[in-house]
């Protein structure tokens, strides 16, 4: 077993902690042998999804609201028969927000599952990390080759618009040292 975290290789794959960087490794390795998945996650892929649940009762409030009063209210009142026109307007009203009590206070909200769990449940195979054994997927050590003219890298011309601004240095004579080191190597060659 390699660290997900240096790539160290693990002398057991009973290791508890990676020997370079201190990574925990308690869950890799249970990882490793249930291919990637923990079964303790199990029971959350295992529900089956309901359709009693917060939103869902929020969407039907919502669409009860719009049928009794802006269908079954003018359709009532288009046939004349205004009694019926009267107790949709009463049943939209009065029925959304005994719906909308029901859905905030006795139903719940629909569990979300965690995003890191594997694909298996979806119905797809989810493929094992490949960089969890030490064989790195679509990794590159060096980011690739870009080639560049050496002309990009020669200095500009004295003038030229990328000429650096020295200012005051510019036209300065070198250091008491440079000129000192000139002067012994004159004596040494005579």
């Amino acid at each position: 077993m390699y660290c997900p975290r240096c790539g160290q290789q693990q002398i057991s794959d009973q290791t508890k902690f990676c020997s370079r960087c201190g990574f925990q490794l308690g869950i890799v390795g249970e990882l490793l042998i249930n291919n990637g998945f923990l079964p303790q996650l199990a029971e959350l892929y295992n529900k089956k999804s309901t359709i009693f649940t917060r939103r869902n009762g929020l969407i039907f409030t919502l669409f009860w609201f719009l049928f009794f009063l802006f269908i079954m209210t003018p359709f009532w009142g288009i046939m004349d028969v205004d009694e019926l026109a009267v107790f949709s307007a009463i049943l939209a009203i009065f029925g959304s927000l005994i719906l909308l009590l029901v859905s905030m206070l006795i139903l719940k909200k629909a569990p979300v599952l965690p995003n890191y769990l594997p694909n298996e449940v979806a119905g797809t195979t989810a493929s094992t990390p490949a960089s969890l054994y030490g064989s790195p997927v679509n990794q590159q050590a060096l980011p690739p080759q870009q080639s560049e003219p050496v002309q990009s890298y020669a200095p500009p011309a004295a003038g030229a618009w990328r000429a650096p601004d020295t200012g005051e240095f510019a036209n300065r004579p070198g250091s008491v040292v440079e000129n000192t080191t000139k002067l012994l190597e004159r004596d040494e060659k005579s």
